[in-house]
């Protein structure tokens, strides 16, 4: 499965990506909501996972790759949600990841669009949540850019989040529906 944006090419990871997932899933700035750091193998081992299953599925988290350059310069993708909270689990969500060099360019943004039009029209989802700690800022502002919106009964502690992390086991959760949408450059 591949699509395009004005800028980008959204696609399933190939073995060329294997050094950027695995920044992605280690860098210190990209990682500072999140209580690990994968080594190498760990994340080629999930790659090779989130590969299958975006075979399988037709949804997970995927490459985004600069149609420019074609470098890979992040994930984005839809995921069903299991085994987080009971007012979430079967819920379609929507995540993202960018390295750093490329933040601040509107490429989430961008991406999440072409995502969430392609879970509400090609998946048949009836809502899109998103969630992420609550401090994460820059992940609350490309929530609310797609026209998310605050859902807050529905905020959780996340359970795979160990005590030595405990500052990041709130999250708080958006929530979207097909008729609204934002798709302007806002």
């Amino acid at each position: 499965m591949m699509f395009e944006t004005q800028r980008l090419l959204l696609r399933n990871w190939r073995d060329e990506d294997r050094a950027a997932f695995h920044r992605l899933n280690s860098d210190e700035r990209i990682m500072r909501f999140f209580p690990f750091r994968r080594t190498r193998a760990e994340a080629d081992a999930v790659m090779d996972r989130v590969r299958t299953e975006m075979e399988r599925n037709g949804i997970g988290f995927g490459a985004a790759e600069l149609k420019a350059t074609g470098e890979t310069i992040g994930f984005l993708g839809l995921n069903r949600v299991a085994d987080l909270s009971p007012a979430l689990d079967g819920s379609v969500e929507i995540g993202w990841r960018l390295l750093p060099e490329h933040w601040g360019q509107g490429y989430v943004t961008e991406a999440a669009r072409a995502w969430v039009a392609h879970g509400f029209d090609t998946v048949g989802a009836d809502e899109i949540v998103a969630f992420a700690v609550r401090e994460n800022a820059p992940s609350i502002a490309v929530m609310k850019r797609l026209g998310m919106v605050a859902d807050p009964s529905r905020d959780f502690d996340h359970p795979r989040v160990p005590n030595e992390h405990a500052a990041l086991r709130p999250h708080v959760v958006y929530s979207l529906k097909p008729d609204a949408i934002n798709r302007s450059g806002a």
